[in-house]
């Protein structure tokens, strides 16, 4: 056992990766090289005695991706998930959650772990991998995506226990950030000359026309956009003074550009973009 135990050690030493076993709780090494790109979150999970490893670095299941990438309402404020691509960016303000969400369930379904290198964005797709870099003092890492947030004004990204202390804002609690998409289901891209770098497209995109709180108007509507051939549904809900409201959606865009051209071409006063 100890042999073993020496000759991994001297294995993983000569190969030069950097090796943190952080994770008491599920017993999983996690391999990174602070500040490279090349960094990866190992895929491979405990089940009962055997060691599992995902297929294709995938973490959230089909179903699950997709209702993370619906629209939200948080605290009256709405969040409309979109696709990204590697190499897009965003700054702000990132801050660390920890014991009080330990062991609760993720937006993509898996158990929060604090000891994990992970990621709360309030927008980007779930495996998102994303080099955070603390503006602060130039410390970085690549992490995932896992959960949906923070929804607190002014920060764009939480970070698990982990990530914090690694870029070192465990103890301040909040730090200036550059957030830098490197891949994708759990994996990071390397670039491939000729090759143009992948994104997470989204499709099903829709406009709402309209909003009524006359059925009949709606109704309207929908005949209007279903003699142009369109996909169209009338979702029923209420507003935000509690009237009921006819929403009347267009359906079955394959991009966010081809919903704008939309709107454009057939002039629809206060249309917008909405996913199913």
């Amino acid at each position: 056992m100890y042999k073993s135990i020496f000759f991994i050690a001297i294995t993983l030493v000569i190969a030069g990766c950097s090796v943190s076993n952080l994770n008491p709780f599920q017993k999983k090494t996690i391999y990174y090289i602070e500040g490279d790109e090349s960094s990866y979150v190992d895929t491979t999970v405990r089940s009962g005695s055997r060691l599992i490893r995902k297929p294709d670095g995938g973490f959230t299941s089909k179903a699950r991706h997709k209702a993370t990438m619906k629209t939200y309402v948080v605290r009256g404020r709405v969040y409309r998930p979109t696709f990204v691509g590697v190499g897009d960016t965003m700054s702000g303000v990132a801050s660390w959650y920890g014991p009080n969400f330990h062991g609760h369930e993720t937006s993509n379904g898996e158990n929060y772990n604090m000891y994990d290198m992970t990621l709360a964005h309030k927008t980007w797709p779930m495996d998102t991998m994303v080099k955070v870099t603390n503006l602060d003092n130039g410390k970085s890492i690549v992490a995932r995506i896992n959960d949906r947030g923070p929804f607190v004004a002014g920060r764009i990204v939480d970070c698990s226990y982990s990530v914090g202390k690694k870029i070192g804002i465990d103890k301040k609690g909040i730090c200036n950030v550059k957030l830098k998409v490197v891949g994708f289901a759990g994996k990071v891209y390397r670039p491939v000359a000729g090759k143009i770098a992948p994104k997470v497209k989204l499709t099903n995109f829709g406009v709402q026309v309209g909003a009524f709180a006359n059925a009949d108007n709606a109704s309207k509507i929908k005949s209007k956009y279903l003699a142009l051939g369109k996909s169209v549904n009338v979702k029923v809900g209420k507003g935000k003074d509690g009237t009921i409201l006819h929403r009347v959606h267009v359906m079955g865009f394959g991009s966010k550009e081809e919903a704008l051209d939309f709107i454009s071409d057939n002039s629809i006063a206060g249309g917008f973009i909405i996913r199913d």
